[in-house]
């Protein structure tokens, strides 16, 4: 017989859940609710772009769409702690209407942005390099959680490699 395996992740999370319970029962434990976290948003992909090239990296672009649980997931465990490290990372907003200039300068909404992009899946993780080229095959939905790590770190790598040899 199989026993699963439990990951850190949802042990740590069975533990909270398991402390929250103890301070719902009296126990008096008490858990501080951390802010959502939240990815920058751009103005400007060009100027975005320009500033991961800098340090050699490509852009990583999260489409996400608000309420999303999932773009939640990918957003807190996987694409902050990259961006902690100095990594280039900005969130577009499918169905906002903020506006957004794309790689070439033209003006339109994050929504439009979206579109033409032809992502209808949130999240869509994309890699950027040089003229503002998908440098890394785009990571659509959010995969199996104990898969997602390793898909994008693959596809980062690919990025990196492109963005190194430009």
């Amino acid at each position: 017989m199989h026993t699963p395996r439990l990951s850190r992740r949802h042990a740590i999370q069975g533990l909270g859940l398991s402390m929250a319970a103890l301070g719902v029962a009296g126990w008096g434990v008490s858990l501080a609710v951390a802010a959502p976290v939240i990815l920058p948003t751009t103005d400007a992909l060009s100027d975005a772009l320009t500033l991961a090239l800098r340090q050699k990296q490509p852009l990583v672009v999260m489409v996400s769409l608000q309420g999303c649980a999932f773009c939640k997931v990918v957003r807190e465990n996987y694409l902050q702690p990259l961006r902690a490290t100095g990594l280039q990372v900005v969130q577009v907003d499918m169905r906002d209407h903020r506006t957004l200039a794309d790689f070439d300068g033209t003006p339109l909404t994050h929504d439009a942005w979206v579109r033409k992009q032809g992502i209808k899946l949130a999240p869509t993780v994309l890699f950027f390099g040089a003229q503002g080229r998908e440098v890394a095959t785009r990571l659509k939905g959010a995969y199996l959680p104990d898969f997602y790590g390793a898909y994008l770190d693959e596809q980062l790598a690919v990025a990196r490699r492109v963005v190194a040899g430009a």
